[in-house]
C-alpha cells in the first residue's frame, strides 16, 4: 500500500502526490467510504478526510449515499469522482477533416464532431483559425452541460519534434511551429494547450478507450489515412524516440523502385498502402476531391463487396506491404500486439489476412504478434488528445488548485 511519506520531501509536493493517489483510488473503487479509503491507501483517516475536502473544493469528488461495507461497523458516506468537475478537449487536424471531442472526468464522451474539410491546400493559419472556431463550439457545448473545460490537446498530422516544430509531408509543411495550432483563444483553461503527433495520440486513445485495450500488452497502433503513422506503446507509455520521430511507419521503404514520396524518399509504404494509393489502384482516383473522409472508403467497400478485381488486388497489395513493413518493426520492438486503426480498421476484412500472412512469412523464430482491429476508427486520435487532459488531472489534481 502507498504510505503517506516514503522519503523526506517538501510538504507541498507530498500533498500533491497524496491527492493524486487518493483520486486514483476513488476512481477505481467508487463509491467508497472514507474508512475504506484509509485502508486502501494506508493514509490516516484524518489525512483522507482532509484530502477529500481539498478534492471536493476543486470540484473533483463529491459525497453520495450512505454505504454499508461488510457485515460490521456503521455505514459511511460514499465518495465518488465528480464526472462534471472537469473536462478535457481534444482536437484533430487531418488532411480532409477537423475533429473535436470533450471528455468528462469520468472519461465519458460529452461532445464529438467531425467536420469534412479539404485541408491539403490550405495555409496553416487558415486551418488554425477553423480549428479555433471548432474548439469554441465544443467548449460552448460543454458549458451548456455545466461542464468546465480545463485544458486542450491538438492531434497534428505530422512529426512534432522536441523543439515543437511540425513537419507534415502530405501538407508540404516543414518546420511549422506547432504552437500555431494551440493558440485557440479559449478562456478559462487551467492547463496549457499541447500538440502532438496524431499517431501517438491515436495509440493513447486505443490504450484508454479501445474495446480490447486490457489485453494488448505492449503494442503498435497503426494509424492509416492518406499518410500512415504508428504509435508505439511500451509499458503503458508512448515511445517517442530521441527527437520525437518514432513511429514513422509510412516512410519505411517497401519498394526501392517505387514512386517518389512527399518526404523525399522513394517507394515508401504510404505510396502503396496509404488511402490515396489504394483508391488510385482500385480505379477510384484521388480522395482529395471527395466530399468527406468517409466517402472514398464507402465507394471502395462497395467495389470490394462486389468482388471487383482491381479493388481487391489494391487492398491485398496494401495489406501485404503493410505486413512486410510491420515485420521489420516487430523484429526491432517485439510487441505483444499490432492494432490496425484508421482506414485499416474499416478495410480489416480485406487487409488483415494479407497483413497476417506477411507477418508469419517474416516472423522471427515463429513469434508473431496478435493482430487486432481498432474499434475506435477515426475517433482514436481525438479521444487520445482529450483523454490526455483528463489523465493530467488524475496524475496531478493539484493543477486545478493553482
Amino acid at each position: 500500500m502507498p504510505s503517506e511519506i516514503r522519503e523526506p520531501i517538501r510538504h507541498a509536493s507530498m500533498r500533491e502526490r497524496n491527492l493524486a493517489v487518493l483520486l486514483g483510488v476513488i476512481a477505481e473503487h467508487q463509491p467508497v467510504t472514507r474508512a475504506r479509503l484509509a485502508v486502501l491507501t494506508g493514509f490516516t483517516k484524518t489525512t483522507v478526510s482532509n484530502l477529500i475536502a481539498v478534492l471536493a473544493e476543486a470540484g473533483l469528488v463529491h459525497d453520495g449515499d450512505m454505504l454499508h461495507e461488510g457485515d460490521r461497523g456503521r455505514p459511511g458516506i460514499g465518495v465518488a469522482v465528480n464526472g462534471a468537475g472537469a473536462a478535457g478537449l481534444g482536437l484533430e487536424v487531418n488532411v480532409d477533416y477537423l475533429a473535436a471531442a470533450v471528455l468528462d472526468l469520468g472519461r465519458r464522451v460529452r461532445y464529438r464532431l467531425l467536420v469534412a474539410a479539404d485541408n491539403r491546400n490550405r495555409k496553416p493559419g487558415e486551418i488554425a483559425a477553423a480549428l479555433a472556431r471548432l474548439a469554441q463550439q465544443a467548449v460552448d457545448s460543454a458549458n451548456e452541460q455545466g461542464l468546465p473545460v480545463i485544458g486542450a490537446n491538438v492531434a497534428l498530422p505530422g512529426l512534432v519534434d522536441r523543439a515543437g516544430m511540425l513537419r507534415a509531408p502530405n501538407f508540404a509543411w516543414r518546420d511549422v511551429p506547432a504552437a500555431d495550432f494551440t493558440d485557440l483563444g479559449l478562456s478559462g483553461l487551467k492547463l496549457p494547450t499541447g500538440a502532438e503527433n496524431e499517431a501517438n495520440l491515436a495509440a493513447l486513445g486505443e490504450l484508454w478507450f479501445g474495446a480490447g485495450h486490457a489485453a494488448l500488452g505492449d503494442f503498435v497502433h497503426v494509424s492509416g489515412e492518406i499518410g500512415i503513422g504508428a504509435g508505439v506503446v511500451l509499458d503503458g507509455r508512448v515511445f517517442q524516440g530521441a527527437h520525437g520521430y518514432a513511429g514513422e511507419l509510412g516512410h519505411l521503404q517497401v519498394d526501392p523502385a517505387g514512386e517518389p514520396c512527399a518526404c523525399g524518399a522513394r517507394g515508401c509504404l504510404e505510396r502503396v498502402a496509404g488511402r490515396d494509393a489504394i483508391l488510385r489502384a482500385a480505379g477510384l482516383g484521388d480522395s482529395a476531391t471527395a466530399v468527406g473522409p468517409l466517402e472514398p472508403l464507402s465507394a471502395l467497400t462497395t467495389l470490394l463487396d462486389a468482388g471487383d478485381r482491381d479493388a481487391t488486388e489494391a487492398v491485398r497489395r496494401a495489406g501485404d506491404a503493410l505486413g512486410r513493413a510491420l515485420t521489420a518493426v516487430v523484429k526491432v520492438l517485439d510487441p505483444d500486439s499490432i492494432v490496425l486503426g484508421g482506414i485499416f480498421s474499416a478495410l480489416a476484412a480485406w487487409t488483415t489476412p494479407s497483413v497476417e500472412a506477411a507477418l508469419r512469412a517474416g516472423g522471427l523464430y515463429g513469434q508473431v504478434p496478435t493482430v487486432a482491429v481498432s474499434s475506435l476508427g477515426k475517433n482514436a486520435a481525438v479521444l487520445g488528445a482529450a483523454g490526455q487532459v483528463v489523465e493530467h488531472v488524475y496524475a496531478d489534481p493539484a493543477l486545478l488548485l493553482r
